[in-house]
């Protein structure tokens, strides 16, 4: 009988980052200009590569597409953060929230692989060099993109048609900044044990396969760059692939916490900054870890300006 009277939720409500007001508009202000700058330079990052025809290489254009993924990120889950540290209403619909999950986790997934590819590239480009026209052809980079992009989309499809089959009539508050799965769950008064259990094998997997995968690569990479004779070819390699690896400790770092290692009951402060290190920070940083380094990156964008 008491479950004839309980109502479905249709929509949720999200507590934010803070329920403080006197935070809510300088949290507005420093979001607002984050996503400004993650936006100009993820897009500004992509502009410069397809206009420029020094960057027409393999390398460059899986850092487009990463780019390109990272706007994506920030722009499933920022603006809507932003529309709520100025709004009292909250509230989110089921298909609002199923979208942003959804557009949010393939977009991860695609990082994942193309971590993965580039990885790759760098592990041809040092140790097979003579090979690399060969192995790396634009043609195949980009079917290697397509599949990256198909396989992230694929991913949360399966995650998305699991979801369809759960309802919620506990509560209708999700205590977190943007529709994070968990909280979901936690809130399902159907039970998620199915779901839980998928997202836990996928994750781990995922994870495990293009972590060890890079891993392997940059081992070989190392190796093969402690051989070179030559200085500068050193220095000049272990430029390439710094900002590479630096992208990839933060990435998996912040994913393995939130989604490997998911803490139990109310989401934690520490948690949250750790989500919000990985949906909002990351972006911003990577085309700055990507760029400010990267000789051929500079010598474009000042030809550009010079033009």
């Amino acid at each position: 009988m008491a479950e004839e009277n309980q109502t479905l939720v249709t929509e949720f409500v999200l507590t934010g980052l803070t329920d403080q007001p006197g935070l809510q508009l300088p949290l507005f202000l420093v979001f607002l200009l984050i996503y400004l700058i993650t936006m100009v330079g993820n897009l500004g990052l992509i502009a410069l590569i397809w206009k420029d025809p020094h960057l027409h290489t393999p390398m460059y254009l899986f850092l487009s597409s990463l780019a390109f993924a990272d706007a994506c990120t920030a722009s499933s889950v920022t603006p809507k953060m932003l529309m709520n540290f100025l709004s009292k209403n909250h509230a989110v619909s089921l298909i609002e929230c199923f979208t942003q999950f959804y557009f949010m986790g393939s977009s991860a997934t695609t990082e994942c692989f193309l971590l993965v590819v580039m990885a790759y590239d760098r592990y041809v480009a040092i140790c097979n060099p003579l090979l690399y026209p060969v192995l790396m052809s634009n043609r195949l980079c980009v079917k290697f993109i397509i599949v990256t992009y198909f396989v992230g989309l694929m991913h949360l499809t399966i995650h998305v048609g699991l979801f369809v089959r759960l309802t919620f009539c506990k509560s209708n508050i999700i205590d977190y900044y943007y529709c994070e799965i968990l909280e979901l769950f936690k809130i399902s008064c159907t039970d998620s044990a199915v779901n839980m259990l998928v997202l836990l094998i996928f994750s781990t997997c995922i994870q495990a396969f293009t972590f060890l995968t890079i891993l392997v690569s940059y081992a070989h990479v190392l190796l093969a760059i402690l051989k070179k004779k030559s200085e500068k070819g050193r220095s000049k390699a272990f430029s390439t692939c710094s900002a590479h690896l630096l992208s990839v400790s933060l990435f998996y770092g912040t994913l393995f916490l939130i989604y490997v290692c998911p803490g139990s009951g109310p989401a934690g402060e520490y948690e949250k900054l750790f989500s919000l290190f990985y949906t909002v920070i990351i972006p911003l940083l990577n085309p700055f870890i990507y760029s400010l380094r990267n000789k051929e990156v500079i010598s474009a964008l000042r030809r550009k300006l010079n033009k």
